[in-house]
């Protein structure tokens, strides 16, 4: 066995352990915690396959940004976390039934999976070599190209959650002052400066 399929086994199996623990850790800052170690093991699987791009966005932008952000928010918040879990036991039987509902459709999508010649690059679009061109390089150029469009509107559902997460949460109180744009753009010299002339020896007292 080499040393990447032993790195495969030890990464794999510490996230698909890390994933189960964010589940069933009672402690809410033990399962932000493995969920971190999870992000960072499935990092590792991207860098075995080639994609450290990838692997380094996952742990910039998950671990370095969402997950300690969820660390925050659940040590800062101090949500009593055993009233939450109180009133479960009422939608298990639900919850139960739509779970194994979804069970069985991954069940019969994977299972009825057939694999025919070609298939695997029927939608891709092909990438040059690792030799010629970096795996960077080459995402960019598919991203930016291709798929330049798909990137725009990505980015600008992503604009339209953050100003509906500032609209939802912003808090109007008074007595605070806010700065007026409008009325900033329409000053003029005229109005902002005032010019006085004060005689020889008849400064301020």
């Amino acid at each position: 066995m080499t040393v990447a399929a032993l790195c495969f086994y030890l990464f794999a199996t510490v996230a698909v352990v890390a994933g189960a623990m964010v589940v069933t850790a009672r402690n809410p800052v033990h399962a932000v915690l493995f969920l971190i170690l999870a992000f960072f093991n499935a990092a590792g699987l991207f860098v075995l396959l080639g994609a450290e791009f990838l692997a380094m966005a996952l742990v910039v932008v998950y671990v370095g940004a969402v997950a300690v952000l969820f660390l925050f928010v659940v040590m800062m918040l101090d949500v009593n976390f055993q009233e939450l879990r109180a009133g479960a036991a009422r939608y298990l039987v639900v919850g139960g039934l739509v779970g194994a509902a979804l069970l069985a459709e991954l069940f019969v999508v994977v299972g009825g999976m057939t694999l025919g010649e070609g298939a695997v690059i029927g939608g891709a679009l092909p990438t040059p070599p690792h030799e010629v061109v970096e795996n960077t390089r080459a995402l960019g150029q598919i991203m930016y190209t291709n798929y330049f469009i798909l990137f725009q509107i990505a980015g600008l559902v992503l604009l339209v959650a953050m100003i509906g997460a500032i609209v939802l949460t912003l808090r109007s109180r008074p007595g605070v002052r806010k700065q007026k744009i409008a009325d900033q753009l329409a000053r003029t010299p005229e109005s902002a400066v005032e010019v006085v002339k004060v005689p020889l020896g008849g400064g301020a007292q």
